[in-house]
Formats: structure tokens, C-alpha cells, sequence
């Protein structure tokens, strides 16, 4: 499979809450690198690369509703938009 970077951006009650430290461990369950960040208008943005099919998981994990891993905060949205890898290192939450 093809490797790709997914730059996601999800809306809802996310910070505060755990959020990046719940998708730092999904997305090191699953291989990818990249990082988890507030923004200062209460969303967060998931940097994520790797395998395609484990990015494409990880986005599902983020949306899913309501989420079987017990996924703090509220998700009404996620964003998603892919591009090429840019060679990422372990996963962050900043």
C-alpha cells in the first residue's frame, strides 16, 4: 500500500478533554507518525502519516460515533485532506 500524509482537522468538544493523548496512542497502535495539536479556535489538528489503510483507520477511529474505544470529548466533524508524506518522526501531542 501506498504511504500518505492526512492532515485532519476535527471540530467539537476536543480539548481538554484527553483527545490528543487517546489519538497519540491509536495512531502508535497502528504505525503512523505525526502529531496531535489544539488549535486556538478549540479545534484539533491530527497530523498523520503512514500506511494508507492505517491513516484511513485512524480517521474512522476519529469519527466514529460513538466511539468503542472510549474516545473522550465530542467529535461533531473531522476535516480531512491528504497529501504526500513529509517524513514525520515518532507521534506528538503539542
Amino acid at each position: 500500500m501506498a504511504t500518505i500524509r492526512m492532515t485532519a482537522f476535527v471540530h467539537g468538544h476536543v480539548q481538554g478533554v484527553g483527545f490528543r493523548w487517546w489519538t497519540r496512542c491509536r495512531a502508535l497502535e497502528l504505525g503512523l507518525r505525526g502529531y496531535a495539536k489544539n488549535l486556538v479556535d478549540g479545534r484539533v489538528e491530527v497530523v498523520a502519516e503512514g500506511d494508507e489503510g492505517a491513516v484511513e483507520k485512524l480517521r474512522r477511529l476519529l469519527e466514529e460515533q460513538p466511539s468503542s474505544q472510549q474516545r473522550p470529548g465530542r467529535v461533531d466533524t473531522v476535516i480531512a485532506q491528504y497529501g504526500e508524506p513529509r517524513g514525520a518522526e515518532g507521534f506528538n501531542e503539542r
